[in-house]
């Protein structure tokens, strides 16, 4: 494999990898929501966390504590904490499609601002490889190699995932199209006929009157 080839294939792994690491600010009274695009069968991780607002380590007031719900595309919940500081998540997915993470903070008077740390990866990026390398014992370069591989087969994976988004689109836009077609016949007809009976109704009306 050329110096190319590798760049390509790095490029197109950091592409299919997904790592979402973020700091928010979340008002009290107020939710935010965080959609990742997961294809099934994908292996998903995250964990999150309330900054202190104290600096010397004391007890979270109830005004940081959030309500954190993961739900998949069909409602389906994947994790649920209520009244925590933190938390994390780990799961399988079993359904293609944008789950959410949603957090609510607390209604408070007066207001309060929340600091939230949340980190969300999917796919080769929620692997944890320093696991993989203590159990099977393996050089590091049989590990850069599973890494490899791990990453190709992601490649492929997400490949026909976003062929089989673009056949749902071609067929959606086709459906579109042919309801558009025969709205627009429809529309034609009925104009047509409104104006058949126009002008049959004023060819009555000046054939009453005569003036015909």
């Amino acid at each position: 494999m050329s110096a190319g080839d590798l760049l390509v294939v790095i490029l197109l792994g950091l592409s299919a990898t997904a790592a979402l690491s973020m700091r928010f600010d979340l008002q009290s009274g107020t939710s935010k929501c965080i959609s990742e695009d997961i294809k099934g069968n994908a292996m998903t991780l995250g964990k999150y966390s309330v900054v202190n607002p104290s600096d010397g380590g004391s007890p979270f007031p109830d005004t940081h504590k959030l309500t954190v719900r993961v739900s998949s595309p069909y409602g389906n919940n994947y994790h649920y904490g209520d009244h925590v500081e933190s938390g994390n998540f780990a799961f399988t997915a079993a359904e293609t499609g944008d789950y959410t993470t949603c957090f609510w903070a607390p209604e408070n008077k007066p207001p309060t601002t929340v600091t939230v740390e949340f980190e969300w990866r999917t796919g080769v990026a929620a692997t944890d490889w320093s696991n993989v390398a203590k159990k099977g014992q393996i050089e590091v370069l049989e590990l850069e190699l599973k890494k490899l591989y791990a990453t190709v087969t992601s490649i492929h994976d997400e490949m026909f995932h976003l062929r089989e988004r673009e056949e749902e689109m071609q067929h959606l836009n086709r459906t579109t199209n042919s309801k558009m077609a025969t709205f627009s016949f429809l529309s034609l007809l009925v104009c047509l006929s409104v104006a058949g009976l126009q002008l049959w109704h004023l060819k009555t009306f000046f054939e009453r009157k005569k003036l015909l």
